[in-house]
């Protein structure tokens, strides 16, 4: 088995979580598509929060600021 997670186009997600939405049962779900309850969690989760599934667009301001500041070390790093 391989240990690389699965990869899920972005309509599937948006169908998940329409399901999900219009009150299909989390349980029934995570069955009938073998997906993990914490995925459809997140993924809902998401979402709802910025109508986006990727990682950039969820990001808290400090996690922003983070990744920013990581970048900025990098480059000082490089210069001297």
């Amino acid at each position: 088995m391989s240990n690389r997670s699965k990869r899920y186009k972005e309509e599937f997600k948006k169908q998940i979580v329409g399901l999900i939405n219009n009150g299909k049962n989390l349980a029934e779900i995570v069955k009938e598509y073998n997906i993990a309850r914490s995925t459809v969690h997140k993924w809902v989760c998401d979402y709802t929060t910025s109508g986006s599934f990727k990682t950039k667009d969820n990001r808290t301001d400090n996690e922003n600021e983070l990744v920013k500041l990581r970048k900025e070390n990098q480059r000082l790093k490089m210069i001297s």
